[in-house]
């Protein structure tokens, strides 16, 4: 898709103004910006307005952010990292060992411990659980999962609670893997089935809530558990959430959703865009802010196909790029170019910058010198082919599109011409698994390193469709083989700067979450891979 001079001047005058908008608004505040009015109260329903439909129940089948906000609320998973350090704390383990070669890790589970529908939990849930996601789930369905349990080889136990999780090959990452939703434990009732029929919102978990409805595309509501003691280390108080219900309402339209919690129908909602921040502020709200660890939203090159697979293309396009116009542009001060494959908040993030820094002046003598000359239009052509290819991407983050519009002009300017390609999450998801796209554009959050192997390794999602790369791929593997973290996060640097040397990630912006909260309610938290941890909210109504 092409935009002319009208839609281009269009669309950045008003993108333009909604990010001053938001610099004049920047006080909306980070993860910790409540507003305390006294000990927090029991009860009541907090509303909440999704701006996208969750996908699935299951937990270990969700991958939107939009899905785990709720997802997260009904499983609890064996450890829990703390947002502020990236320590890996006690949840349903109450301690752990492991290996001196990372490849057995020996859980010792929380005594007390129920499901929803009263079966307790036992190191056999835990077996049933990751056996379930490798022979049941599958890459297809779970593929976050799937990837944490590379080279799983199976779940011993010794006694009730103890669980011994054994792998083909050193996993240094797997503790932070159990801290996600993905491989958060479930009842037998659940993980005995079909992929499919965890999907539908009766799924089974230990945690703080439990499903009381599910419409698909529409709803979801969640309800407290009685008796629930047995939370995370992380937790503000122990023992049962305190609200007693949330409602999830699923409204696209950001004006709306907005609408909604300005008038008080709603007390929270997702993607709080620049323009709706006054409107949030008048009506005595806030926009709670934090940023995603994991890869920032960037492109993903198919090595196979058309003009990318000319390394000299793939190069030309990192300083192509103006991160920063990106950013004050379309988005806005709290929100912040991409430096690395890696977001800035990941552990293990190497500052990639300066290989970065915007230079179109460079990007044109790459292109000249690899034979890619301007034609009568200003498009690059070599050997009777254009410097042309898609982009295939969904709008699971409201300024996708816009973004996408100004990097279509700046590579322009180079000689370079991107079609945007537009889908739903269900249509994206199908090409994507069938390698059907010359680029993907998209984000994969998650508060470890390891997140550069499973989206980048060929033992992960290869979405550049890539042979052997030996120095990345000693990296990937080595990282995995130590628990030395100082060692672990100097291969992970390696890493970053490899997937650049190799154009195999053209990095844009790191995405942050924009949640607009009302005056009636505190302690919305984020736990550490940005997603919402509702146990210690409350509302001051009742």
């Amino acid at each position: 898709m092409k935009i002319g001079i009208s839609l281009t001047t269009r669309v950045v005058a008003l993108s333009a103004a909604f990010a001053t908008v938001f610099a004049a608004s920047a006080c909306g505040g980070g993860p910790g910006a409540d507003t305390p009015t006294g000990p927090p109260r029991p009860g009541g329903t907090l509303r909440y307005g999704l701006s996208l439909a969750p996908t699935c129940s299951d937990p270990a089948q969700s991958a939107t952010n939009q899905t785990l906000y709720v997802t997260r609320q009904i499983v609890d998973s064996l450890t829990d990292q703390n947002p502020a350090t990236g320590a890996i704390v006690p949840w349903l383990a109450q301690s752990w060992e492991v290996s001196p070669d990372a490849t057995t890790f020996t859980f010792h589970l929380r005594p007390g411990v129920t499901f929803s529908d009263g079966t307790p939990l036992t190191a056999t849930s835990v077996q049933h659980n990751f056996d379930a996601i490798v022979h049941t789930l599958t890459g297809a369905k779970a593929p976050l999962a799937a990837s944490y349990l590379a080279g799983y080889t199976g779940t011993a136990v010794p006694d009730p609670l103890t669980a011994r999780v054994s792998f083909d090959h050193p996993d240094a990452q797997f503790l932070q893997a159990v801290s996600t939703p993905q491989l958060g434990i479930l009842a037998d009732a659940t993980t005995a089935k079909p992929a499919d029929q965890r999907c539908g919102g009766d799924d089974i978990g230990s945690g703080p809530f439990t499903y009381a409805a599910w419409r698909q595309g529409a709803s979801a509501s969640l309800v407290k558990r009685a008796g629930y003691t047995w939370g995370s280390a992380i937790f503000a108080h122990p023992g049962e959430a305190y609200l007693d219900r949330i409602d999830f309402t699923v409204i696209p339209e950001s004006g709306v959703r907005t609408g909604s919690l300005s008038s008080g129908q709603l007390d929270a909602i997702s993607d709080a865009l620049p323009q709706d921040v006054p409107q949030i502020q008048a009506s005595g709200g806030r926009v709670q802010f934090t940023s995603n660890p994991g890869v920032p939203f960037g492109i993903q090159p198919n090595l196979t196909r058309g003009p990318l697979r000319d390394p000299a293309v793939r190069a030309a396009l990192l300083p192509a790029i103006n991160r920063k116009e990106l950013v004050d542009t379309v988005l806005g001060p709290q929100f912040r170019p991409a430096e690395s494959p890696l977001a800035s908040k990941t552990p293990g993030y190497l500052d990639q910058s300066s290989r970065l820094a915007y230079a179109p002046g460079t990007a044109r003598q790459l292109l000249d010198r690899a034979g890619w000359a301007p034609g009568s239009d200003g498009i690059r052509a070599k050997d009777g082919a254009r410097l042309s290819f898609g982009v295939l991407f969904s709008q699971n983050f409201a300024g996708n599109q816009a973004i996408l519009e100004l990097i279509q002009q700046q590579l322009r300017a180079v000689g370079v011409d991107i079609r945007l390609e537009p889908v739903t999450d269900a249509e994206y998801t199908v090409r994507q698994n069938n390698r059907d796209f010359d680029t993907c554009y998209y984000n994969s959050s998650r508060a470890d390193g390891d997140i550069l192997r499973t989206t980048f390794g060929l033992d992960g999602q290869n979405l550049n469709v890539r042979g052997p790369i030996p120095d990345l791929d000693q990296a990937l593997t080595a990282e995995l083989q130590t628990t030395d973290q100082a060692v672990r996060a100097r291969l992970i640097g390696r890493a970053q700067q490899l997937i650049l040397d190799n154009g195999l990630w053209i990095p844009t912006i790191e995405l942050s979450q924009a949640i607009g909260v009302s005056n009636t309610l505190s302690d919305l938290k984020f736990e550490a891979s940005a997603r919402l941890q509702f146990h210690d909210t409350w509302l001051h109504r009742g």
